[in-house]
């Protein structure tokens, strides 16, 4: 089974400048549709939250203590979604969802996001300086949810010691690309861009 976009972090290696260039805070409020025929980042949170509280469809998806799981759900207008199962201490590592915006629920266990409160450049670097003031964490416990703009850059956790977690993500529209990132201290290193056929 190949692993879905949200699941596993890439250990690529990519050259990076000698001098990392600084990304200072920017606000992150692009929380439009992804077109104007496309679901809102609300009616994702929704579907996100209607899913999460779908006991048939949670009890369906199989658990395995030493990997991530996932279905591929019909999600609203047309938008990318997937019901994933989180074995004790796995995440997804950095990561962005390009032109997409996006919300996720937790159903089961609990989550852990880390994000940056910052718009990275689209193109053209390979590594990036993190300004102080841009780091974001949330905890997110069964039913609670959250919606994100587009290029939102994050990471996700299970930083549970023994219990599952499980949760529903929605993307629109479905996603071109994710980039994936490594990061150490304030330094952003851009490690490598996946493409829809790397994760379907």
């Amino acid at each position: 089974m190949s692993s879905p976009h949200p699941a596993v972090p890439t250990a690529a290696s990519v050259p990076s400048p000698a001098t990392p260039a600084a990304v200072a805070p920017a606000p992150v409020s692009d929380f439009g549709p992804g077109s104007s025929a496309g679901p809102t980042v609300a009616e994702l949170l929704d579907f996100a939250r209607r899913s999460a509280e779908d006991s048939a469809l949670i009890a369906s998806l199989p658990l395995d203590p030493e990997g991530r799981t996932w279905i591929r759900l019909d999600g609203p207008g047309g938008s990318e979604a997937w019901l994933i199962g989180w074995p004790p201490g796995t995440g997804t590592g950095w990561h962005d969802h390009a032109d997409s915006v996006g919300a996720f629920t937790t159903a089961a266990g609990a989550l852990k996001e880390h994000s940056l409160a910052v718009r990275l450049p689209t193109d053209g670097w390979k590594t990036l300086e993190l300004t102080d003031g841009v780091d974001r964490t949330r905890e997110l416990e069964a039913g609670q949810g959250r919606a994100f703009g587009k290029h939102h850059v994050h990471e996700v956790l299970n930083e549970s010691d023994t219990l599952h977690a499980v949760s529903v993500h929605a993307y629109y529209p479905p996603l071109p690309r994710i980039r994936r990132f490594s990061r150490t201290g304030a330094v952003l290193r851009l490690e490598q861009t996946e493409s829809p056929e790397d994760w379907q």
